[in-house]
C-alpha cells in the first residue's frame, strides 16, 4: 500500500464538523414499536441481514432467507427469526450469548429502500410459534427472538448508487464459480469435479426443497 498522510477522526465533534447534523425528520423517524406498515414489509421480505458482536467487540453479519414472511411478528415490539440448517458455525448465535444487541436489515427484491430494526436478542429452543415456522418440512430447532428497540425505514441511496437491482449491471461471471472459490480457499482437499457437481444445479434444487 502506498504510504502517505493518514488523518483519523477521533471524536464526535470532529465527525459532526465534517458531515453535519441530520435533518429533524431523520432524527424523528426512529420508532420503538412496529407500525402496521412495518408488519406488511416483514410479511413480504424474503431476506435479511443479522449483525451481531461478541462481548470482546468482534463482529459478524449473517444472511437469513426463506419464503416471504419467514420472520414472525409476535407483537408490536417482538419478532422471531428461524434458524435453518447451515454450516453449524453459528457465529451470530454465539455472539448473542455474550452480547444480546443485534441490528437487522430487511430487503424486498427490486426495492432500494430497506427496513432496519435494532434490538436485544435471545435464543429460543422451545416455543409454540416454532410450529408456525415450518418450511420445506423443517421445524427450526432454534429461533432468534428480538425485542425491538429501534425501527425505521432507510432510503434507497445506496442501492441507487450501486445499481444493485439493475440487471444490466450484473456480472455474476466476473469471478470464479463457487466451486472454484471453495477449491482455492476452504475445500482444497476435495476435487474440483466433486465441488462443481456439489455446487451445480442440484445444489440450488436441494436448498430450495430440503433446506
Amino acid at each position: 500500500m502506498e504510504q502517505g498522510t493518514v488523518v483519523e477522526v477521533t471524536s464526535e465533534e470532529e465527525l459532526r464538523a465534517l458531515v453535519g447534523e441530520p435533518a429533524q425528520h431523520t432524527r424523528d423517524k426512529v420508532r420503538t414499536t412496529l407500525h402496521a406498515l412495518d408488519r406488511e414489509w416483514l410479511a413480504h421480505s424474503p431476506f435479511c441481514l443479522v449483525a451481531t458482536s461478541a462481548a470482546d467487540g468482534s463482529c459478524d453479519v449473517s444472511p437469513k432467507g426463506d419464503p416471504p414472511g419467514f420472520v414472525k411478528v409476535l407483537d408490536d415490539r417482538t419478532l422471531a427469526i428461524p434458524d435453518r440448517p447451515g454450516n453449524k458455525r453459528v457465529d451470530g448465535l454465539l455472539n448473542v450469548l455474550s452480547n444480546p444487541h443485534v441490528g437487522l436489515v430487511f430487503f424486498l427484491p427490486g426495492r432500494g429502500d430497506t427496513l432496519r430494526v435494532n434490538g436485544r436478542a435471545r435464543i429460543v429452543r422451545e416455543a409454540p410459534f416454532l410450529e408456525e415456522m415450518v418450511a420445506r418440512r423443517d421445524r427450526p430447532q432454534l429461533a432468534l427472538v428480538v425485542e425491538v428497540r429501534e425501527v425505521f425505514h432507510h432510503c434507497a441511496k445506496a442501492s441507487l448508487r450501486s445499481s444493485l437491482w439493475e440487471p444490466e449491471t450484473w456480472r455474476p461471471d466476473a469471478l470464479p464459480h463457487r466451486a472454484r472459490l471453495a477449491k482455492a480457499l476452504d475445500r482444497s482437499g476435495d476435487s474440483l469435479e466433486f465441488l462443481e457437481a456439489y455446487y451445480g444445479p442440484r445444489y440450488a434444487e436441494k436448498v430450495r426443497t430440503e433446506g
